[in-house]
């Protein structure tokens, strides 16, 4: 009786991997969310996600890579927004983009991510470059593209850093009485200052 084959270090099976690999990526996320970039490391991701730390390099290469992979899921919904946030009467923009960058964040399935983030992008200059290029390339040129302004890129940056700044206060800081007020509350007092960057003279 032949002995069985041994396990490559690092290579798990193709059954296994996809399991793997989403482990690893919610190991990364909590990390990043609890530690922010600089104090996250692979070892650390891997200890969480009960693998070797050379399986982490093996899906994901370096930490840069794993955490824009780990963020990403935070965007995933932002895939399909710019269309859905565009259309319809351009009056009433500023309060589709309010509620759906609020809804992101008050989904707890996207919060995890957005924390990371933003407690990374904050103190790091590379983890703030993967934010950058995720913002940019997968919601606010997209954004833009479908707004017939001028200075559309400029309106739609002013926009969200009118409602990072809102989502920072009320997630991250927890500014009262901003923490704890009344969602639709903020969505009425935000949106029309958000619709006039969008559109405003």
């Amino acid at each position: 009786m032949s002995e069985p084959t041994a396990r490559r270090r690092g290579r798990p099976p193709r059954a296994e991997s996809g399991d793997t690999r989403d482990r690893i990526l919610d190991a990364a996320r909590e990390e990043f969310s609890e530690r922010g970039y600089e104090k996250t490391s692979v070892r650390g991701i891997a200890k969480a996600a009960g693998v070797d730390s050379a399986l982490v390099h093996h899906y994901f290469g370096t930490k840069e890579q794993v955490f824009e992979a780990a963020v990403a899921v935070a965007f995933a919904p932002a895939l399909a927004a710019p269309d859905a946030i565009a259309e319809g009467p351009l009056d009433s923009v500023g309060e589709r983009l309010t509620r759906f960058v609020l809804g992101l964040w008050e989904n707890p399935a996207t919060r995890t991510p957005l924390l990371a983030i933003v407690r990374s992008a904050v103190n790091n200059d590379t983890a703030a470059a993967v934010f950058r290029r995720l913002i940019s390339a997968q919601l606010l040129r997209r954004i833009a593209g479908r707004l017939d302004v001028p200075d559309a890129e400029l309106r739609v940056e002013l926009a969200a850093a009118q409602l990072v700044g809102t989502a920072m206060l009320r997630y991250v800081i927890k500014v009262e009485p901003l923490a704890s007020a009344d969602l639709e509350r903020i969505v009425a007092r935000l949106a029309p200052v958000v619709q006039g960057h969008l559109t405003g003279g």
